[in-house]
């Protein structure tokens, strides 16, 4: 049976906002894009995305803005929440489509999917706002590369 290891990137810490820092992380996705397993996230992510994106992660080392720091997100943990993202709002609109077509034909389909997706996107956005610092598998820094001064 082969175990997951943890995903890790590597950030610069631009802020702190109490127990979190805001990570500025240059490269997309888990930079795993040439490993055996990996999915290329990162050159997609690239293509749409070709700025630096910030995020916002648990600091238990108490880095300070400027150091350069080790991201790690807990394996299993980006299959969860892809699943999560992507996989509810695919249930609002199939859910929502039985339903409409079952009360108002295909006009019915077509707005009873709508609406499932958007019931379903906020639920999700309840959820992960009722949650934050307290998900399984959030991400956090992991170690302090370099301090910024």
């Amino acid at each position: 049976m082969e175990t997951r290891a943890d995903s890790e990137q590597t950030g610069r810490v631009t802020g702190l906002e109490g127990e979190f820092a805001l990570i500025q992380v240059e490269g997309g996705g888990c930079g795993r894009c040439h490993e055996q397993g990996g999915c290329g996230g990162q050159q997609l992510t690239q293509m749409f995305c070709s700025t630096p994106r910030q995020y916002r992660v648990r600091n238990p080392l108490g880095a300070r803005p400027g150091d350069q720091v080790s991201i790690i997100l807990p394996a299993g943990a980006l299959s969860r929440y892809a699943t999560l993202a992507y996989g509810l709002p695919l249930l609002g609109l199939i859910g929502g489509a039985v339903l409409g077509q079952a009360l108002g034909g295909d006009s019915g389909a077509l707005s009873g999917g709508l609406s499932g997706v958007v019931v379903a996107a906020c639920l999700m956005r309840r959820r992960i706002r009722g949650m934050a610092g307290k998900m399984p598998g959030e991400p956090y820094i992991g170690q302090i590369k370099s301090s910024g001064g």
